[in-house]
């Protein structure tokens, strides 16, 4: 072989072994960096879990919108009115025999 045209191996170590750490480095940096797929499945944990805390608090919510209605001075539920009334107050009919 003619010296001329013979691989340089200090040309491939001078230009490979920094490709070959970027490309390490790269590939560490998708999996596990800030913008990684790891990152990305923990946020996706924690949309799914916000999701279900807003669906919880919306179905409260709409049933405490229901009870006020029915308290409200517009429509006024006069069971409902005894139950908290008894629950709340501690009130009881004469007629009545308390458990508790």
């Amino acid at each position: 072989m003619d010296p001329e045209k013979r691989p340089s191996y200090i040309g491939m170590a001078v230009f490979g072994f920094p490709a070959l750490a970027a490309a390490g480095y790269f590939s560490w940096a998708a999996v596990n960096g800030e913008f990684g797929q790891m990152q990305r499945e923990q946020v996706t944990a924690d949309v799914a879990e916000a999701e279900q805390r807003l669906a919880s608090l919306t179905r409260q919510r709409k049933e405490l919108e229901n009870k006020v209605r029915r308290l409200s001075d517009d429509y006024l539920d006069l069971d409902l009115l005894d139950e908290r009334v008894r629950d709340v107050l501690g009130y009881a009919r004469g007629d009545e025999i308390v458990i508790q």
